[in-house]
């Protein structure tokens, strides 16, 4: 369990819990272990690596061994990248000279030479049916000896590890952040969260757990330790049944209950139970995920149970049995009825509904009257709304004026993205401008007095992370919307994937669009060249992991936009494989190297969604030539099979359009607001740090920082968001 946590913990927070052990001569071992950790753009802080050299060498190599593993995995090179053609980026052959050459090895091959013939004649070939198509013609071990070594360079990442206390202490740390987080986590996030949780049940917990799948999540760990649950809603039980089924505690998919012991059935009742005596009306919850509480009503027997009748009346409501009325319906027939200053006044028993609908009450408003009720209420309410409704609040105002996109966005919390018309009316101006002011009013007020501020520039366009849905695990990756600077004259993607038991082909592509969106060309399996760059060669089955690339020069790119997309041409999803990730790399001009240098790697993210076409980021040229990444994070619903860049090209436009068009709220509109209570504000350029203590916010954390600075880096960016 304990190189478990310490997995977790540098995955989370770039820190390397303290290694305890003997005194010693670690020295030797120690500078072996940083000089290995560089070598896939690590490297040990200074003070971490005076520690570990006063202890003995065996406790340094243990360190070492766990910490690699790690850090290797959190870049993608915990893998093999192999690559179709052995010479990749060089001697790409032109696409049809390439399928050409398949063909005539097909004709030269015994084997296939009739079945090739009977195609031929039809005018058409299948190119999975070649030989010599799809298939690695070479070992990994072939393809790196055809390689001279990486060729350092100035710009290769180093991603700093610093010291951090005691594995117990960095373990509780991280579960008390996660636990306590004020904007939802992603499924890395939530998965993490319940080891940390079963490790730290007995021990400090946080004050509030304000998101309700995070509660669901240690609610199972405290069930475990015999500990009381936390639950003030029906919701709260159905998440921790789900949670107990490994199922979907957010509810968005159904989760297939398993059969409970009479313990935790008898705990989930009494849960039951308190809540609806306590609060009656919280009976109207159970409408919302109706059939979820008819399936759990089935492994639970409340009829077994007569001393915890409330828990009976939860299951009567899912039946249709008995009657409960939901707070949305008394709101709904106040707008039925035009009562729009009652529905507003209603809803301030709910600040974050009342947020929520706060648009569609607006456009209801027929006089001026009901307009400053509505905007009164929210005014009043939104000291006790949640920072994170407040933000996406204001992020949503500043997206309605009259001037705004005509199309609209969704993107689900699973990545799933779709865009529709814009039908809606504007906001009225002056209300929404006053709204716009009691938000940041209020939000400023929460920010806590920074002291020094210290600032990396980079960080200013990142958008914040009001959901964990937002993004995706891995290193380098950035919410949706976010702006991260690209500086290299070489851009290289990769994607890797691992089938778990069908034959899968995943294809990596990338469709380069002009400054209004329209196709400019694109490089996949079907074209392998083009003047801006070259495509490694497809794969078409991954029993042991397969990886594809693109090459792009960027001076000779030719289009605006630039849109890696991974389409999945058959088999397995990427929910259903063992493993796949998405990932770029940056070099300078002359830099050679293998296909896959672990410390060129500036980005590298799981696939984890449900469509069958992933669109991790976008590569956006600014007007200065300069180029800068636009993170997606989402996913395109597909075709079952057969999926080319090709056949996405208008969907995947619309969506690019709307994420680039759209204001997001960033990290520079909080430190905006924070710089009012500052002392100072720097902004950072790279030099020594401060002697002092400062609150710092970059993309990473810099060497030398006093002790008790604040640090916020994307590792933590959720800790910006006030509460």
């Amino acid at each position: 369990m304990s190189q478990r946590l310490e997995h977790v913990v540098v995955r989370h927070t770039h820190r390397v819990p303290s290694p305890t052990g003997p005194a010693g001569q670690g020295g030797v071992a120690a500078r072996q272990f940083d000089a290995a950790l560089m070598s896939v753009g690590f490297k040990l802080s200074a003070e971490l690596l005076e520690r570990l050299a006063g202890l003995a060498e065996e406790t340094v190599v243990e360190t070492a061994a766990h910490t690699l593993g790690a850090v290797r995995e959190l870049v993608g090179d915990h893998v093999q990248h192999n690559v179709y053609f052995v010479d990749f980026p060089a001697n790409v052959p032109d696409t049809f000279d390439f399928w050409m050459r398949c063909i005539a090895g097909a004709l030269a091959d015994d084997a296939t030479r009739a079945s090739t013939l009977a195609q031929l004649r039809t005018g058409v070939v299948d190119l999975l049916t070649l030989p010599s198509y799809g298939n690695y013609q070479h070992t990994y071990a072939e393809m790196l000896a055809a390689h001279d070594e990486l060729i350092a360079a100035a710009g290769d990442r180093m991603t700093v590890l610093h010291v951090g206390a005691g594995v117990a202490e960095e373990a509780t740390a991280l579960y008390l952040a996660l636990a306590g987080s004020s904007t939802p986590l992603g499924e890395e996030g939530l998965r993490d969260l319940g080891v940390l949780a079963g490790h730290c049940a007995d021990g400090p917990q946080p004050e509030e757990i304000p998101v309700r799948e995070n509660r669901a999540v240690v609610n199972r760990a405290r069930l475990d330790a015999g500990a009381a649950l936390l639950l003030d809603t029906v919701t709260d039980v159905l998440r921790l049944a789900c949670a107990l089924s490994d199922g979907d505690v957010t509810l968005a998919e159904p989760t297939r209950f398993r059969s409970l012991t009479r313990p935790v059935r008898r705990a989930l009742l009494a849960g039951l139970d308190a809540v609806v005596a306590e609060a009656p009306a919280k009976l109207g919850d159970v409408l919302a995920h109706r059939e979820a509480f008819k399936r759990l009503g089935e492994r639970l027997h409340p009829h077994e149970y007569p001393r915890w009748p409330h828990a009976a009346d939860v299951f009567a409501v899912a039946r249709g049995e008995l009657e409960a009325r939901t707070f949305d319906s008394r709101v709904e027939q106040l707008l039925d009825a035009g009562d729009v200053t009652g529905a507003a006044r209603l809803l301030t028993a709910a600040p974050g509904r009342l947020f929520r609908a706060l648009d569609r009450l607006l456009r209801s408003c027929s006089t001026q009257d009901e307009r400053d009720a509505v905007v009164a209420a929210a005014e009043q309410v939104a000291p006790q709304a949640a920072g994170r409704i407040l933000l996406s609040v204001r992020e949503h105002l500043q997206n309605r004026t009259e001037t705004t996109s005509s199309s609209r966005i969704f993107v689900n919390r699973l990545g799933r993205a779709w865009v529709t018309a814009d039908t809606r009316a504007p906001l009225p101006a002056t209300e929404r401008k006053r709204l716009i002011a009691a938000l940041d009013a209020e939000t400023r007020r929460r920010l806590p007095a920074p002291g020094r501020l210290l600032i990396d520039p980079d960080v200013l366009d990142v958008a914040l992370p009001l959901s964990g849905k937002a993004t995706a695990a891995g290193l380098g990756v950035l919410p949706r919307g976010s702006l991260s600077p690209v500086r290299g004259e070489l851009l290289r993607f990769f994607v890797y994937w691992k089938q778990a038991e069908q034959t899968t082909d995943f294809d990596l592509s990338a469709l380069l669009l002009g400054a209004s969106y329209e196709t400019v060309c694109w490089l996949s399996y079907t074209e392998l060249t083009q003047f801006e760059g070259s495509h490694s060669g497809d794969i078409t089955e991954a029993p042991d992991g397969a990886s594809e690339f693109i090459d792009l020069r960027l001076a000779a790119v030719r289009s605006t936009f630039i849109v890696p997309q991974v389409n999945i041409y058959s088999g397995e999803g990427f929910e259903e494989v063992e493993e796949s990730f998405f990932g770029f790399m940056l070099r300078d001009a002359e830099q050679q190297g293998r296909p896959f240098e672990a410390r060129t790697v500036r980005m590298k993210s799981e696939l984890r969604g449900p469509g069958r076409v992933a669109l991790p980021l976008a590569f956006v040229r600014g007007r200065d030539g300069s180029w800068r990444a636009r993170w997606l994070h989402m996913y395109l619903k597909g075709a079952p099979v057969a999926n080319r860049v090709e056949g996405n090209r208008v969907s995947v436009a619309m969506l690019l359009r709307s994420v680039v068009e759209r204001d997001y709220l960033t990290v520079r509109h909080l430190t905006d607001l924070m710089g009012g209570g500052a002392t100072t504000t720097t902004l950072w350029d790279g030099g020594a740090a401060p002697d002092d203590p400062v609150t710092y916010i970059g993309l990473a954390r810099p060497e030398g920082l006093h002790p008790d600075s604040v640090v916020i880096t994307p590792e933590n960016l959720r800790d910006l968001i006030p509460r």
